[in-house]
């Protein structure tokens, strides 16, 4: 293994003056350069002479990889790590000579190759000139040269031991300019790189939400047209077979007058926290089912006049009502009030006390309620699991009766029909609605079991409905079937909204009551319908006029009345805000009035016939 040795012989000043750079091979040594390079595998000459020889002999088997630090070894040898052997020919060279320049540089005395201390014998040290020694080194350096001869070994000018100058320094590492350059080069490359990236982001985000209105924009046109063609061809079918399909049993409606009836916006006041109500006419009020603002909100009814300022008046409910479903004036001009809730509770409500005066409890949540049209004690509830409860006011104990419906689906609708000479005297029917359709019951008579109307199958879900009992025009409002197979929810119909609680295409089905316990269907009208909610909609008897059916448009968030029995639109009133909640008609009062409720806003419109 070759040594790393200094000769103890020197050539005089003036010989080695000016040549600090010159180098004498020796055979079979490696050649190190001044900056640090290793040029082959050769002895080196610092002063060019004899005297004072610093050579630098590494072994082939020297460099090896790992982890890229020179170490002494026994013996004055020298081991370098993280290059490959000098046999590797240019890409030797190019390792080697980053190697010296990024680790022995700054860190090492160029004496001995070991790195300098910070304190101690081997302290970094520099002399007058700048180049930096370990001060044990540089003082044997003089010790041998003389104190007439002391020399820089790089640069070779003139010093003595008296020059040399203790450095106070941790490291000294010499920062390299090029690469410096090229480092702020190549961050600058990589800042515009990056700001290119978030431009492309922000460019890729616009285009997904283009496309995404895109789409949503072809949704509803697809859906318009899917409108405009089932309108189209409804008017076709039912231009010439409409008045034949009525019979002599409908005759009274073509006597009376084409509509020439406008609703005119009147009011509008703010109530927050509205859910339903209904119109006691004879007391000229409104009853409002709320909930208060805030966490665990109280459930109240509001009492507001009908007549300017609209003062309002809170009537607190007992705790267990929790939310009410549904709010019924009492047609018999008794002032009371019937309440459907969900805390079990069925309850009647005295509007002139302003105190519940009758509470029956349920088995279950109630959905819907109804007062009798024929008899001012009875009162009828729909509940969650599909049943019908009947009771009597003056019977305060129990029910009259409870009766099973055809499905346990909840029943969201109840409206109680006058009494038919068809049927046997002292029979009761209702109407109620739950997702699978209509349903008439009859009480009072022989065990009659409820029924399905069969006008009303196969149209879908059934949301709304909507009856009038001077008439006994009745309209079903459906929106489509979803029905579940293998996990996966496949739509009837093609069209179906990409977000929950969303306007979607549905229909309004006409149908009037023929006998005691036949229907027959007059038409149908397409419809915007709501996905999720279960809307308000309702009959307006004009008298002298056709009927109008009101209920509000889901897409274009418009109250639409349509004329009867032809479903014709005839007006469409813009609502403040959506959704429609309910929507009610008095023709009891002066003039007549339709209120409709929408999110927190009451709006009130009065009839203009011309």
């Amino acid at each position: 293994m070759d040594t790393f040795t200094v000769d103890e012989e020197t050539e005089d000043d003036e010989e080695t003056e000016g040549e600090a750079e010159d180098y004498i091979p020796v055979e079979g040594s490696t050649r190190v350069s001044q900056n640090g390079a290793v040029t082959s595998d050769q002895a080196i000459s610092v002063n060019g002479g004899s005297d004072a020889v610093l050579a630098l002999r590494v072994s082939d088997e020297g460099f090896q990889e790992g982890g890229g630090e020179m170490r002494r070894v026994e013996g004055g040898e020298i081991s370098a790590m993280g290059s490959s052997s000098s046999s590797n020919g240019g890409e030797t060279q190019e390792g080697l000579d980053g190697w010296v320049q990024d680790q022995i540089d700054g860190l090492c005395c160029p004496i001995c190759m070991e790195a300098w201390t910070s304190g101690g014998e081997h302290q970094v040290c520099c002399l007058p000139c700048g180049h930096i020694y370990g001060i044990s080194c540089i003082k044997k350096w003089f010790q041998q040269c003389g104190r007439s001869s002391g020399k820089c070994p790089q640069c070779k000018r003139k010093c003595t031991l008296r020059n040399v100058r203790t450095l106070y320094a941790s490291r000294v590492v010499a920062v390299d300019e090029d690469l410096r350059k090229k480092i702020r080069s190549l961050e600058a490359k990589c800042a515009s790189l990056e700001k290119k990236n978030a431009d492309w982001c922000m460019k890729e985000s616009d285009w997904h939400k283009r496309e995404a209105d895109l789409h949503l924009q072809v949704q509803q046109l697809i859906e318009r047209t899917t409108y405009l063609e089932c309108l189209s061809s409804e008017m076709h079918g039912r231009g010439s077979g409409l008045v034949a399909a009525r019979g002599h049993n409908f005759a009274e409606n073509f006597g009376r007058q084409g509509s020439s009836c406008n609703f005119v916006l009147q009011k509008e006041l703010q109530v927050d926290g509205a859910r339903y109500f209904d119109i006691d006419a004879s007391g000229e009020i409104l009853v409002i089912a709320r909930r208060l603002s805030g966490t665990g909100g109280t459930h109240v009814l509001t009492k507001m006049s009908l007549i300017s300022p609209h003062e309002m008046e809170d009537i607190l409910l007992p705790s267990g009502t929790k939310a009410v479903k549904d709010l019924r004036v009492s047609p018999a001009k008794c002032r009371l009030a019937l309440l459907a809730s969900l805390g079990k509770k069925l309850s009647v409500l005295s509007m002139e006390s302003n105190n519940v005066i009758l509470t029956y409890d349920l088995p279950t949540a109630a959905w819907s309620c109804s007062w009798d049209l024929n008899s001012s004690h009875y009162m009828y509830a729909g509940l969650q699991n599909g049943m019908l409860m009947v009771f009597d006011m003056r019977q305060t104990a129990r029910p009259m009766a409870e009766i099973s419906g055809p499905t346990s689906n909840p029943i969201h609708t109840i409206h109680s029909v006058l009494h038919n000479s068809a049927l046997p005297s002292g029979v009761s029917t209702l109407l109620s609605a739950s997702s699978v359709g209509l349903c008439q019951w009859n009480f009072g008579g022989s065990e009659e079991r409820p029924f399905l109307v069969p006008e009303t199958k196969n149209h879908g879900v059934c949301i709304s409905l909507a009856h009038c009992p001077s008439s006994d025009d009745i309209v079903s409002t459906f929106r489509p079937k979803v029905e579940m197979s293998n996990e996966i929810a496949v739509s009837q119909y093609s069209l179906t909204p990409s977000v929950m609680g969303q306007g979607m295409q549905g229909s309004h089905v006409l149908l009037k009551r023929v006998g005691g316990n036949c229907y027959q269907k007059l038409g149908s009208s397409c419809a915007n319908v709501n996905d999720v909610r279960l809307p308000r909609s309702a009959i307006i008897d004009l008298q002298s006029h056709h009927p109008l059916f009101v209920s509000g448009d889901e897409i274009t968030h418009e109250l639409v009345l349509q004329e009867l029995p032809s479903l014709r639109v005839s007006q469409r009133l813009k609502s403040q805000k959506h959704p429609l909640r309910d929507v009610k008609y008095s023709h009891d009062l002066s003039p007549s009035l339709l209120c409709c409720l929408s999110e927190d806003t009451l709006q009130f419109f009065s009839a203009k016939f011309s």
